[in-house]
C-alpha cells in the first residue's frame, strides 16, 4: 500500500539577506493555500526567516546557496532549509535527523542557537541534522478540527428566547 505523497515545492536561492523575504513570501503563499490560520502563517514566516538568516550568517564564508523545500500534506506543512548548496534527498536525510533539544541551556545550542530556540517555540516539530551541511526540518500541523470543537462549545450556550 502506497503512502500518500505530499505536494513538493523546491527552491534554491542565493544565501544573501535580500532573498530571505522571497522565502518568507513563498511560505506565506503555500500556507495560505493550505488553509492555515493567520497566526500559524505568521509563525511560519518568522521561523523560516530565522532559519534562512542562520544560513546567510553562518553557512558560507563567501557565497553559497540555500535550498528550501516545502512538503504539503493533508494535515501539515514541512519546511526544509538546507545549506552547503547540496541538493538532498529528504528521505535519505531523515535517517540522520534528530529532535532539537530545547531543554539544554540556550548557550549550549549551536551557532544561531537563540534563533533555533525561537524556531522551536513557533513550530510544532523541529528536527536538525548537521551531516554534510545543516538540514533543518520544521513542521506545522494544520489544526482544522479545533474550529469545529469551539463552535460546538459555543452552540451549547445559546441565549434563551
Amino acid at each position: 500500500m502506497k503512502q500518500h505523497e505530499a505536494d513538493h515545492i523546491q527552491m534554491s536561492v542565493p544565501a544573501k539577506p535580500e532573498y530571505v523575504g522571497v522565502v518568507r513570501l513563498t511560505v506565506s503563499g503555500i500556507a495560505n493555500r493550505a488553509g492555515f490560520s493567520y497566526d500559524d502563517i505568521e509563525d511560519m514566516k518568522i521561523a523560516v526567516a530565522e532559519a534562512c538568516t542562520n544560513v546567510v550568517t553562518h553557512a558560507y564564508e563567501d557565497s553559497g546557496t540555500m535550498n528550501i523545500s516545502y512538503f504539503l500534506y493533508d494535515n501539515r506543512l514541512e519546511i526544509v532549509v538546507a545549506d552547503k548548496g547540496q541538493s538532498f534527498d529528504v528521505t535519505e536525510v531523515r535517517g540522520h535527523l534528530g529532535p532539537l533539544d530545547v531543554s539544554r541551556p540556550v548557550a549550549d545550542l549551536k551557532e544561531g542557537g537563540l534563533g533555533l530556540f525561537l524556531i522551536s517555540t513557533l513550530m510544532d516539530k523541529v528536527e536538525l541534522s548537521n551531516e554534510s551541511g545543516i538540514v533543518l526540518v520544521m513542521t506545522k500541523f494544520l489544526h482544522g478540527d479545533e474550529v469545529e470543537q469551539d463552535v460546538d462549545g459555543f452552540s451549547e450556550t445559546q441565549p434563551e428566547q
